[in-house]
């Protein structure tokens, strides 16, 4: 039987910020704060909450919504803060609409590590477009993802729809 790879450098990135102390620096604290939107991935800002791009996305278009307060558990959050995030998540929707025409959706929080967060210390709500077919034999068999399209291209196409 032939040995084969398949190479996916962009994931050392992955492992390498997924092993640092969370706490030397909070990503959604950071990213808003920097100033160029674009490099940050920040699609859109809200009053109380802001949208950005996965850095290492489940599918294209796959946006988070999440509080600028850094607080980590859903239930410590200002009911204001939370209408404003599902707000959000509503118009995330609409847009990825737009520009990616999904045939559903995964939308949902990991509160905890145990859940399956990786930042578990600032809440945020994942909006994953999902399309029939969208998993094919690569995550099975090779534990890596085919994205048809690069960040800056998703970056472009949904700030311009949220525009």
């Amino acid at each position: 039987m032939a040995n084969h790879r398949i190479w996916a450098p962009w994931r050392l990135a992955y492992v390498k910020d997924a092993s640092k102390d969370i706490e030397e620096e909070c990503v959604f604290c950071a990213k808003p704060g920097a100033g160029d939107d674009e490099a940050s991935l920040i699609v859109h800002r809200g009053e109380r909450c802001f949208v950005i791009l996965n850095l290492f996305p489940y599918t294209n278009g796959h946006l988070m919504v999440a509080p600028f307060e850094h607080l980590g558990r859903l239930q410590d959050l200002p009911a204001e803060t939370v209408a404003e995030m599902m707000e959000l998540a509503q118009r995330a929707m609409s847009r990825l609409e737009e520009v990616y025409s999904p045939h559903g959706y995964n939308v949902g929080f990991n509160q905890g590590r145990v859940a399956g967060a990786g930042v578990e210390h600032h809440i945020h709500l994942h909006v994953v477009p999902r399309w029939g077919g969208d998993t094919n034999f690569m995550p099975v068999i090779a534990d890596t993802k085919v994205m048809p399209q690069t960040l800056e291209e998703s970056y472009a196409a949904l700030r311009e729809a949220f525009s």
